[in-house]
């Protein structure tokens, strides 16, 4: 391909930010035109919108009956600092980090709660092995790490009959990849990134095992109010019923109500994982027919099907981090791809989404003007 030659198609959405993520295609305000605006959540119509949400969520990722199932601020963070703050402390804990928001859990648990915890890191592109990892300690760990593309293939290696917790930041992996729940005690996730809702809620799921802890164990550290979920010993059931912390955003609600009956009319989880999968074989085909870039995930079997990580190794490059930029800016001028330049700490390189709400004609659209952008900068290089 000539760089002076453009590509016929284009994509018909451009956008493939990793968060906030694209909308459900051929998404409306319209749609969201059932939300109760300028009424309080704790009305009998609000009440009713979160526990419809909490309700949908059980069903479409199909989370255990005995699972609570709470909606909670501060998006994924959020409900991650809520976990680890309130449950960490009771046994001794093992950090696994393989990406940039595995190592901020990492840096929360040893510097702000002071835990001397054992840590294990990878370099981004590979996982930590967790046929390493001692089960009968708490263990915090990404499933997908968002900004470094590799992600666990499965639970395997997490015994059904460990001692310790299980926490696991899933936000970038719900609905989009399979998640063992008899494996995990607690996940989180934002519907801001596979299901495309909009930002600042979180969602937080415990097993029955980490409601246990909760009320049995108490943290030698404070609770800010929007941490606590216990009261007197005994779990705030209301917070896992649609009775949030604080006031959520009722239009947000609406937007993730719209998107899982969206989800439910394709065939539910199953039906999104399969388009999140087509999406990042787009991609990986791709890169596999080409010298000039490569998947960051070392291996294909941990290399993520939503946050699609991707390195120039051309050897004409000799700053990777402007000729990536450049690469991506050239793409957006163009109108064919929205942020999609890789995530500050990680290295040098592009990130597309391919999460469940993205078309896969859009992704193949994107190839061909992949490597007119890259052609166009190695010319540029040259000239």
């Amino acid at each position: 391909m000539s760089t002076m030659t453009t590509p016929a198609t284009r994509p018909a959405n451009p956008r493939f930010s990793s968060g906030p993520c694209a909308k459900i295609p051929n998404f409306s305000l319209d749609m969201l035109a059932d939300a109760p605006l300028g009424r309080s959540h704790r009305a009998a119509v609000g009440k009713s919108k979160l526990a419809e949400a909490i309700d949908l969520t059980r069903e479409v990722l199909g989370v255990p009956a005995d699972y609570r199932i709470g909606i909670v601020p501060g998006s994924d963070t959020g409900a991650v600092e809520m976990a680890m703050w309130s449950l960490l402390g009771a046994r001794p804990v093992e950090m696994l980090a393989w990406e940039s928001f595995g190592e901020g859990w990492v840096t929360d648990v040893v510097k702000q709660l002071k835990l001397d915890a054992v840590v294990k890191k990878a370099p981004y592109g590979q996982i930590v092995d967790l046929t390493t990892v001692d089960f009968d300690k708490d263990v915090v760990f990404t499933w997908n790490g968002t900004t470094s593309g590799a992600r666990l293939p499965n639970g395997d290696a997490i015994p059904a009959d460990r001692a310790g917790l299980t926490i696991c930041d899933a936000t970038s992996a719900a609905f989009a990849m399979e998640l063992p729940f008899d494996k995990l005690d607690v996940v989180t996730f934002s519907w801001q990134k596979v299901l495309g809702g909009e930002g600042a809620h979180g969602v937080l799921i415990l097993s029955p095992r980490a409601v246990e802890r909760l009320e049995s164990y108490t943290p030698a550290w404070p609770l800010p109010k929007i941490f606590r979920m216990t009261k007197g010993g005994k779990l705030i059931e209301g917070i896992f019923k649609g009775e949030t912390i604080n006031t959520p955003s009722m239009l947000a609600v609406e937007d993730y109500l719209v998107a899982l009956k969206w989800a439910q009319s394709l065939g539910g989880r199953k039906a999104l994982i399969a388009r999140a999968e087509a999406n990042a074989q787009v991609i990986h085909d791709f890169v596999a027919a080409k010298p000039w870039i490569a998947n960051l995930a070392e291996d294909m079997a941990i290399a993520s099907t939503t946050s699609v990580c991707l390195k120039f190794t051309d050897a004409r490059i000799t700053d990777g981090a402007a000729f990536a930029k450049a690469v991506a800016k050239r793409l957006e001028k163009e109108g064919v791809a929205l942020d999609i330049g890789a995530y500050r700490d990680a290295p040098a390189g592009l990130r597309i989404w391919c999460g469940s709400t993205v078309e896969t004609a859009d992704v193949a659209a994107l190839m061909p003007w992949l490597e007119w952008a890259f052609e166009a900068e190695i010319a540029a290089l040259a000239a």
